[in-house]
């Protein structure tokens, strides 16, 4: 299951919910100045596009292509793997705010749990959230488990 950031405008009129799948890009990796496009982070797609132009020129002109390409390389791998991070802070700074994390396995999954938790209503501002009740957690069998954790009732 993958994790989806919940972001919501500063004021409800300003458009809907967004969710932000939280995890690795393949195609960030492949081609992160398109995929930063694509997502209109404008500052950041430029940013990458003069880094790696001044590695590209700067290994050509030192003779150290296989260099620049390498760090080319690390550029499209942070791109992959902060690509959600960077789009949640690109909305912080238009004025969006977090609403929550919510755990699917494809966005609209992601949508319908957070709707169901918080409610439509609650979304647009209308009326307060509900609780949500979970199932108890099953009992412990007390046999030992495998890893580093306490045990309760045991000294």
């Amino acid at each position: 299951m993958a994790s989806y950031v919940v972001m919501e405008p500063s004021s409800r009129a300003d458009g809907e919910t967004r969710f932000v799948r939280d995890g690795f890009s393949f195609v960030a990796l492949i081609l992160p100045f398109i995929w930063l496009l694509w997502h209109r982070m404008w500052v950041e797609a430029l940013l990458v596009f003069a880094v790696v132009m001044a590695l590209g020129v700067g290994g050509e002109l030192a003779g150290l292509q296989d260099v620049a390409m390498g760090l080319s390389l690390l550029i499209s791998i942070y791109v992959a793997l902060e690509g959600a991070s960077l789009r949640v802070a690109a909305l912080r700074r238009q004025g969006w705010r977090e609403a929550g994390i919510v755990e699917a396995s494809n966005e609209d999954e992601a949508m319908l749990r957070y709707f169901d938790i918080h409610g439509e209503s609650s979304v647009r501002g209308d009326a307060p959230r509900r609780e949500t009740r979970y199932p108890p957690a099953p009992a412990s069998s007390g046999a030992p488990a495998l890893g580093l954790f306490a045990y309760p009732d045991r000294r």
